[in-house]
């Protein structure tokens, strides 16, 4: 890690292997401000030494994304807790305990892209958008007895537990135990 002028700079630095096809070198510390979700915590924005729209496609094949737009480009992982979106110019982490655990989320971003890269050739570059799965279209395959059995007061509040990652699909007992709703089961496995 280096200073420059106002930034911090995180470089990927291979000191023990040879990396010969390094994707992204540095990604910058930008700023930071107070996140809006938690205020003990802190949203991080980085900057990239290169464009990352060549990578994106390849790191939206990962798991815990939950939306990719390739014409802006865009791509959103859920992290927890919080979030990582990342642009072809810039990076946004919400959620952070602090200038050093950004520090620490950047750098390992940046093994991250570069280790995607690395594997390219492996993967299936995804080319179409991915939008998070909407809270109505997840209710309407729950069985919606508000039955109380997962530990949430309705079959709504599941929901948003269910997107938040706070609660598992197999905690909807109703769902799992009816041979009727095998179909709802696939569906909500699928999009969620």
């Amino acid at each position: 890690m280096r200073e420059s002028g106002r930034c911090r700079v995180i470089s990927f630095a291979a000191v023990d292997m040879v990396k010969q096809d390094v994707y992204l070198e540095s990604i910058a510390l930008m700023r930071t401000h107070p996140c809006l979700a938690e205020r003990d915590k802190i949203v991080v924005v980085g900057r990239p030494a290169r464009s990352l729209a060549a990578v994106l496609p390849y790191l939206a094949t990962l798991p815990d994304v939950i939306a990719y737009n390739p014409e802006l480009p865009a791509l959103t992982f859920r992290r927890q807790p919080g979030f990582l979106t990342l642009y072809a110019d810039r990076v946004t982490l919400t959620q952070v305990r602090g200038v050093e655990e950004g520090l620490a989320l950047l750098a390992a971003l940046v093994e991250a892209v570069n280790a995607t890269w690395e594997h390219r050739e492996e993967l299936v570059a995804v080319r179409e958008r991915r939008r998070p799965a909407r809270p109505l279209d997840v209710y309407a395959l729950l069985p919606q007895s508000n039955c109380g059995q997962c530990g949430e007061a309705t079959c709504m509040a599941f929901v948003f537990a269910l997107l938040q990652q706070r609660r598992q699909l197999a905690e909807c007992l109703p769902l799992e135990r009816e041979a009727t709703l095998v179909e709802q089961r696939e569906a909500l496995a699928a999009l969620c």
